[in-house]
């Protein structure tokens, strides 16, 4: 055990669930979270009885009152959180999507997942982090967010990706001069519910550099976008 926490938001099942289980193996103590208490009880189950250490949380990233009752969980457990992956995330676009067809409602629902979620996530678990003057916050972002390829389709989960970049340079500036590093990080298309069966990559891919990002030495990159442990474009 490496006396690390943990807190992965959407860990029942795949990137996020794959992300808590090669974190549990290096023995950071890791908290999935899930919206669904039944699922997360499931996946929280397959780890614990693979040996590693996993604690589960309840919790809706879209409820402010959820959110303050995982801190202090996290607090009164463990007094301390390392690492912070915000991998929870919704992409409600039909298919086909294009602006002119869309609804606003799409967007509300999008964002309010995809973007404010890990908003409030950071304010309720970065103080946690300063005061022990270390941390690493993990943003599950998308290349469709890329503003330097920016295309048609699924409009309101490119703008939320887009955002959440956003969001993950704010605070790297803000926490600049400390020693938490801030950073997005695309996955890839992987096989998961979201990227459907056709998909080339698989979750273990998709889930590695979010692991690696949550563990970089002190020193290491913040304010960056990678994919496959290589930076890329905003």
């Amino acid at each position: 055990m490496t006396g690390q926490v943990a807190v992965v938001t959407g860990g029942n099942r795949g990137i996020g669930f794959e992300i808590c289980r090669q974190l549990a193996q290096r023995g950071i103590r890791v908290v999935l979270t899930s919206r669904d208490a039944a699922k997360g009880g499931t996946a929280f189950k397959k780890l614990r009885d693979a040996g590693l250490p996993v604690t589960f949380h309840k919790l809706d990233v879209t409820s402010a009152r959820s959110i303050t009752a995982l801190a202090a969980f996290v607090t009164a457990e463990f007094g301390r959180v390392d690492i912070l992956i915000n991998n929870a995330g919704v992409m409600i676009d039909p298919h086909g999507s294009r602006l002119l067809d869309s609804k606003l409602e799409t967007y509300r629902d999008t964002l309010e997942t995809n973007v404010l979620a890990p908003l409030a996530m950071i304010q309720a678990l970065l103080p946690l982090m300063k005061k022990q003057n270390y941390g690493r916050i993990v943003n599950i972002s998308s290349s469709l967010g890329q503003l330097s390829d920016m295309g048609t389709g699924t409009p309101a989960y490119r703008i939320s990706k887009t955002a959440l970049n956003a969001l993950t340079r704010i605070v790297a500036a803000e926490t600049r001069a400390s020693n938490i590093l801030v950073n997005s990080m695309s996955p890839g298309w992987v096989k998961t519910d979201m990227g459907g069966p056709s998909a080339p990559r698989s979750v273990a891919q998709g889930a590695d550099t979010a692991v690696w990002l949550a563990t970089l030495p002190d020193g290491g990159p913040t304010d960056g976008f990678f994919y496959d442990r290589k930076p890329i474009s905003w």
